[in-house]
């Protein structure tokens, strides 16, 4: 079936459930940012394929609400589909439940999954509905499910154990720091479906979702004990091994029956746990609504954690560099697109220690497409790499010892001086967080604005944040801090890693990023009696394109700072390359 058929089954289910609209979210029932195959119900009713994105299904029409990431794609992928873009983050958006409310009468009924949706989603939206004499009605068997033929099954991949001399810490301490939190709160149990605090809390990692290497599973951890609610296919002998005492294995399955019969009070993190799980429990069960503990624990890496990152990003690094010098040297000579272009630097990259799959599709943008902030090339939009105009390049590894995310701007070729403007705007506004210095308590809110300066400055912006955190060997979007006029105010903390990336995007001309991963530490300098400061450093060992750059628009201390920053990439990178890899990286860190 084409998109429009599918909508039109869609709307045959939803009669017979009674609901004038049905609502299919981007996420599945662990929250998850990206998706296993079989749980991706929105890409499968609307064919948009970005990574954040709900769809609204009413008897008559239907809507997308994505964000400024995937404006230019949802428009592409949405033609002919009869589904409208509705554009989030631009001044007065429509939003989802004031459509619902304009376009279905008072008293009728707009349907979800309860497992699709937060608790806290699914309290405001229902209050929202409700105002506008709408109601939320749960349909626990999910309709795009009964339509979907032919539909993935979920992975039966064995777990993999993460060892403790990468993670840093033992399951045995990391399960006492939580029951510690737990204690503070009076909480007999702790309800946990977001995967990747999981994987952090068993130190097991997975491949059932591309690009994220987690397990699907269910937690929940008591004031004495462990559950772990997962495939049994999936346990290995080492995984009985290492958690043996630990932990307690059950079937996926089982979590319904296991919260039927629980006793106690119970936290939840309404953010991340889904109200099919709320539904679940008995009335009598007390509730305790806060996010996890486990997510600011896995946020502030340790030692060994942070040693792992910077040991990965030498050699991130290293593959990043033949990537670039052989870029530069094929692109004038043979054809190279964006497709074979993202697989050289796969290729690259695979070669590089402890070295495990990518964090992400690779973005590789030429000219236009690189205004496409997501962009995810196709045999059927891939282009030829032209030594001219400008390319963009975001990519990520995911390795035993940490998780890598970069983008990089090149020109290979021809530039303009608006493009070079830009691209300097841009790093002006990259150098002013990289060198920041800011009183802790602060939030990356509060420092967002430092990123953008330098484009408000003729009238410009980004349809983005300015940095996410990231895991370690997990997601490559990490919360709960970030940088971001979005941000929900989290402080930052020492041992925080955070992407720097901001950006410029022309649509249909040429898109623009400059990132690295930045991480939060003590400012002793700075920091004194009264108040402690912090500060960042930079990780991420790659040169940025002088060539686009002009030096007249950059300041004396942030002319300083690239030299420094290029003198740094040198020295860690020049030992693990050729004479001749050497000697091209010395022209590209070269002093301006």
């Amino acid at each position: 079936m084409e998109v429009p058929e599918r909508v039109e089954a869609l709307r045959r289910l939803m009669e017979r459930e009674g609901v004038k609209a049905y609502l299919v979210p981007s996420t599945d029932a662990h929250h998850s940012e990206y998706l296993p195959e079989c749980w991706k119900r929105r890409e499968w009713i609307s064919g948009f394929t970005g990574s954040a994105g709900d769809v609204l299904i009413t008897m008559d029409k239907g809507g997308l609400w994505t964000d400024g990431r995937y404006f230019l794609q949802a428009e592409e992928q949405l033609k002919g589909s009869g589904i409208t873009l509705f554009k989030m983050g631009i001044p007065d958006p429509l939003k989802l439940e004031d459509w619902a409310a304009k376009e279905l009468k008072d008293g009728e009924k707009l349907g979800i999954d309860p497992r699709l949706i937060s608790v806290d989603s699914a309290t405001q939206l229902a209050k929202t509905l409700k105002q506008r004499g709408v109601l939320l009605e749960y349909i626990e068997e999910n309709l795009i499910d009964e339509l979907w033929e032919n539909r993935p099954s979920p992975s039966k991949a064995p777990v993999i154990v993460l060892s403790d001399i990468y993670s840093g810490q033992s399951v045995r301490e990391k399960l006492r720091r939580v029951q510690e939190k737990m204690q503070e709160k009076l909480c007999d149990a702790h309800v946990i479906a977001s995967l990747d605090a999981i994987a952090w809390v068993f130190n097991i990692r997975g491949t059932d979702i591309d690009f994220n290497p987690l397990v699907i599973s269910y937690a929940v951890i008591t004031k004495d004990a462990a559950y772990l609610f997962i495939d049994g296919d999936k346990i290995t002998k080492e995984l009985k091994e290492v958690l043996d005492g630990l932990v307690e294995f059950r079937p996926y399955e089982d979590i319904r029956s296991y919260l039927k019969g629980f006793e106690g009070k119970v936290w939840i993190d309404p953010k991340t746990v889904n109200k099919w799980i709320a539904l679940n429990l008995r009335k009598e069960v007390r509730t305790h609504m806060e996010r996890s503990p486990i997510q600011d624990m896995k946020s502030v890496k340790n030692p060994t954690e942070l040693q792992g990152f910077r040991d990965c990003l030498v050699v991130d690094g290293v593959a990043m560099v033949r990537y670039l010098k052989w870029l530069n040297e094929a692109v004038p000579r043979e054809r190279v697109t964006e497709i074979s272009a993202a697989d050289k630097l796969e290729e690259y990259r695979r070669k590089g220690e402890k070295f495990v799959g990518l964090s992400f599709t690779t973005i590789s943008g030429y000219a236009g497409h690189g205004a496409i902030i997501h962009y995810d090339p196709t045999p059927e939009t891939d282009v030829e790499i032209e030594p001219r105009g400008i390319y963009l390049v975001d990519s990520g590894g995911q390795y035993l010892n940490g998780t890598t995310d970069i983008t990089r701007t090149l020109t290979l070729g021809k530039t303009t001086d608006e493009q070079k403007e830009m691209f300097t705007r841009v790093l002006k506004g990259h150098i002013q967080i990289a060198m920041l210095r800011f009183p802790a308590g602060f939030s990356g809110k509060q420092l967002d604005a430092f990123a953008r300066k330098a484009l408000w400055d003729v009238g410009k912006n980004y349809n983005h944040g300015t940095g996410h955190g990231i895991g370690h060997y997990l997601n490559v979007h990490e919360g709960p801090m970030g940088i971001t006029p979005r941000d929900i105010g989290v402080p930052l903390k020492a041992g925080n890693i955070l992407s720097n990336e901001p950006g410029y995007y022309k649509a249909g001309e040429y898109g623009i990023r400059t990132e690295n991963l930045i991480t939060v530490v003590r400012d002793d300098e700075y920091s004194n009696d009264e108040q402690e400061f912090l500060r960042f450093e930079t990780l991420t060992l790659c040169p940025i394109d002088l060539n686009l750059v002009e030096p007249s628009l950059l300041t004396q201390e942030e002319r300083k700072w690239l030299n420094d920053y290029h003198r740094t990439v040198f020295k860690r990178l020049s030992p693990h390359l050729s004479d001749e890899e050497k000697e091209w990286l010395k022209n590209e860190t070269r002093n301006i």
